[in-house]
C-alpha cells in the first residue's frame, strides 16, 4: 500500500478517508490488530466512520510483532523503560516514511530546517540503541547543514560555549533536549538564552530525577534560560508522527495525524472536548504497524483539535479493555 498519499491530506474529509482505507488495510493485514477488532465485535464492515475504528492498546508494541505488512523489516525502535520492563518494538519496514513525516511535520510547525542549527542534549537516548528519537535528531542535524549542528553527551561547556557564540552571531537554534538534561544545564551553567533560540523538551526524567508536572518543570525552564515559553515535542517509539507545542504545553498535529480522548472507565467510548480521559492516537504514517493506538497518556481535547498531555495512567487506573491475552 503506497503511503505517499497520506502527506498530501488537506482537510478532515481527506483524513477520514485516508483512515478508513488503512483501517480496512490493517484488519486484512495485521493478524494480531485483526483478531483484537474481532473480539471487539468489529468488523471490516461494521467500520463506516473513524469514530467506529478500535483503538490497539500500547502495551501490544511489547509483547508482540505489529506488521500490516511481510516486507522485510528494515530497523526496530525500541522503547528506553525502566530498569527490569519489557520495552516496546516498533517494527519498521519503510524507514522513508518515518523520514519523510518527520521532516514534514517538523517543516509543518517550524518552517525549513537549513534555517537552523540543531544542538540535540539527548544523553539517556544516545547511551542506548534503538531509540527513534535520536534517529529523527541525528537526521535533522544532517539536513540543516550546519557544521556546529550535532549531539552533545558530556562535554556540556562546548554546547555553552557553542550557544553563546550562535547567539552572538545572530543564527536561529534549536535546542532539543530530555527534561532532566535540560534542568542540569539550567542549574549548573546558568546560561541565558535570547529569542533565536527554540528550547524543545522532549519529556522524561528516564529515573535521573524526580518527576515533575510539566506547569513546574516549563517554569523552572523559562526562568532559567530567561525565555517566554518552552516548545514540547510529544512523539513515542510506537507512532512515527510527532506533535508539536510552541508553549504552555498545548500540542498540534499535523495533517496525517489525530488525537481523541477515551472515557477511563470505558475504553471503548471517546469523550468530548475539555474531559480528561486515555489518549489515543491515530498516526497515518505507520501504515506499516498500527495507525489506531490507546496509549497511556491521559490527556484532554481542546475545542480547535489541539490536546493536552495531563499524566500517566499507572497500571491500576487501566480500565474497560482487557484484551492483552489474545
Amino acid at each position: 500500500m503506497q503511503a505517499d498519499s497520506i502527506f498530501s491530506i488537506q482537510n478532515d474529509t481527506d483524513f477520514e478517508q485516508s483512515a478508513l482505507h488503512i483501517f480496512n488495510y490493517q484488519y486484512t493485514n495485521n493478524k494480531i490488530y485483526q483478531r483484537f477488532c474481532n473480539l471487539l465485535g468489529v468488523t471490516k464492515t461494521s467500520v463506516q466512520e473513524v469514530d467506529n475504528i478500535p483503538y490497539l492498546p500500547i502495551q501490544f508494541f511489547k509483547q508482540d510483532k505489529i506488521v500490516s505488512t511481510t516486507a522485510s523489516v528494515q530497523k526496530i525502535f525500541t522503547s528506553s523503560g525502566t530498569t527490569g520492563s519489557i520495552p516496546s518494538k516498533h517494527y519498521v519496514s519503510d524507514l522513508l516514511v518515518y523520514e519523510k513525516s518527520f521532516r514534514k511535520g517538523f517543516q509543518h510547525f517550524y518552517g525549513d530546517i537549513t534555517e537552523y542549527v540543531v544542538l540535540a542534549l539527548l544523553p539517556s537516548y544516545l547511551e542506548r540503541d534503538g531509540s527513534s528519537l535520536v534517529y529523527m535528531a541525528e537526521q535533522l542535524i544532517k539536513d540543516s547543514k550546519h557544521a556546529q549542528s550535532g549531539f552533545y553527551l558530556d562535554n556540556i561547556q562546548k554546547l555553552v560555549d557553542t550557544l553563546h557564540l550562535l547567539m552572538a552571531e545572530g543564527k536561529k537554534i534549536l535546542l532539543l533536549g530530555v527534561s532532566f538534561a535540560l534542568l542540569d544545564l539550567v542549574e549548573n551553567f546558568g546560561v541565558q538564552l535570547n529569542k533565536n533560540v527554540i528550547v524543545m523538551e522532549t519529556g522524561g526524567m528516564k529515573g535521573r530525577r524526580k518527576e515533575m508536572i510539566r506547569e513546574e518543570l516549563h517554569q523552572v525552564l523559562t526562568d532559567g534560560f530567561g525565555i517566554s515559553h518552552i516548545h514540547s515535542e510529544y512523539g513515542m517509539t510506537e507512532l512515527l508522527s510527532q506533535a508539536y507545542s510552541t508553549g504552555d504545553g498545548v500540542f498540534c498535529c499535523p495533517p496525517w495525524m489525530k488525537v481523541a480522548i477515551r472515557n477511563p472507565e470505558d475504553a471503548l467510548t471517546l469523550l468530548g472536548v475539555n474531559k480528561t480521559g486515555g489518549v489515543n492516537v491515530i498516526d497515518l504514517a505507520n501504515i506499516n504497524s498500527c495507525s489506531f493506538i490507546a496509549t497511556q497518556d491521559l490527556g484532554k481535547m481542546n475545542q480547535n483539535g489541539s490536546f493536552e498531555i495531563l499524566g500517566r495512567f499507572d497500571h491500576s487506573d487501566i480500565r474497560g479493555c482487557n484484551l492483552m491475552t489474545l
